[in-house]
């Protein structure tokens, strides 16, 4: 099992279903935004659940075009969602946009509690909502500015971050000074984890290179989506993104010299030549040689990997807006993607607990199982969440987790 996430399946726990003012979006668009990351979520279970990428064929293409990227649209969508929260097009003034912002804040405390407590089940899912809990409190003084001045900030941070956190894990390989830091810090002994420097740096989802993806997500959540050729523009944007992350890496990779060998020597022999594209280059296992910065796989943590996997989000995101707006027949045959995103929140958290508990009972499963005998595993996940999920959504207006979530965010309207 692989370490994609989700955000956003924790993304969709933002959005509301209660009244908005009438700046807020249309209900075709949050269809649309439902539906992505009802893929997002589909995106992730292949990740967690299943055949692994080195399968091959066409299963094993779209098992690892989801891988990573699948992540990063939860994250672009988490953005999204605090847009929505804290008011879009515009920022809720006054009394109502203090209001918002302490919600936002209580669903990040409570998502940060809830990551740790999956964490702490022990399945190989890295668990992403922890990460999302630091981000929106880290994201959240941005929440007033405009569309163009967050695709800045996104876009600086895109280029800039990845770098300083090469620099910190470099000097944490080196001086180890990240232990001392662990053994101060509350959160790590409550948790079991290395606390805020793992949420920082050293996990698999650091907040310093994951910030990028949801101020993205803000910039385009502030963006009036229903102008002509808005989408097309996000779709375009998104294209040249993913063309300048990924065909980026590969020139770079096939140009400077030795960086194939280099990358593969820290890898232990893997297969640089993918590096592009694909987590089949494995992960540096003694220090991280400069080469890596060019790579672009999932996780990677690169500033190339950022400007693909921003892109994907951006064409999904564009495509999804664009069937729930113009394609009617298309968008009723996936609703069931769509109750997937909608419960997103529960849907990631069952998933974790179903397979905690199916390798409890059955260590030797079909859920561990990497080569294609997993498939029906995945599948089976899939068709129960879909089936539970456009269950519930047809009575309910949120998910279960989502619901909590809502209740818990209550004391902010005392908020004078």
């Amino acid at each position: 099992m692989t370490h994609d996430a989700s955000p956003s399946a924790p993304a969709a726990a933002l959005p509301e279903r209660h009244p908005v003012p009438s700046d807020a979006p249309t209900t075709v668009r949050l269809i649309g935004i439902d539906l992505a990351r009802g893929l997002a979520v589909l995106g992730m279970y292949s990740a967690h659940v299943g055949p692994d990428v080195t399968v091959g064929g066409p299963v094993g293409f779209l098992l690892e075009t989801a891988r990573g990227r699948s992540s990063a649209l939860f994250a672009v969508l988490a953005g999204f969602s605090l847009i929505i929260i804290t008011g879009r097009p515009h920022p809720r003034p006054g009394r109502a946009g203090r209001q918002a912002a302490v919600r936002v804040a209580i669903r990040a405390v409570a998502l940060l509690a809830l990551g740790y407590a999956l964490t702490a089940l022990g399945t190989e899912v890295e668990v992403i909502l922890s990460c999302y809990g630091l981000l929106f409190l880290t994201v959240l003084p941005l929440h007033r500015l405009r569309a163009a001045t967050l695709a800045q900030i996104a876009a600086v941070g895109a280029l800039i971050l990845p770098q300083v956190l090469y620099a910190i894990r470099k000097s944490i390989e080196e001086g180890g000074w990240a232990d001392a830091v662990v053994q101060a810090d509350p959160l790590a002994r409550i948790s079991g984890t290395d606390g805020v420097v793992e949420l920082l740096f050293t996990g698999d989802y650091p907040a310093l290179t994951w910030a990028p993806f949801l101020i993205a997500g803000m910039a385009v959540a502030r963006l009036d989506l229903t102008r002509p050729g808005i989408r097309s523009r996000l779709a375009l944007t998104g294209g040249a993104l993913a063309v300048l992350g990924y065909g980026g890496s590969w020139l770079a990779l096939h140009l400077v010299p030795h960086a194939l060998s280099v990358i593969s020597a820290a890898t232990g022999g893997g297969s640089a030549s993918s590096a592009w594209w694909s987590d089949t280059v494995g992960e540096p296992e003694n220090g991280t040689p400069l080469a890596w910065l060019l790579v672009a796989a999932p996780h990677s943590q690169t500033t190339l990997s950022v400007l693909g996997n921003t892109g994907v989000a951006f064409v999904v995101i564009a495509g999804c807006l664009t069937v729930a707006d113009r394609m009617p027949r298309l968008t009723r045959l996936t609703r069931p993607v769509s109750a997937v995103g909608a419960m997103a929140l529960t849907a990631y958290v069952l998933h974790i607990v179903a397979l905690w508990l199916l390798t409890d009972v059955w260590p030797v499963s079909a859920v561990e199982d990497e080569t294609m005998s997993g498939l029906p595993a995945l599948l089976a996940f899939i068709a129960a969440t879909m089936l539970l999920a456009t269950a519930w959504t047809r009575r309910f207006r949120r998910g279960p987790l989502e619901h909590l979530l809502h209740t818990a965010t209550r004391p902010a309207r005392y908020v004078r």
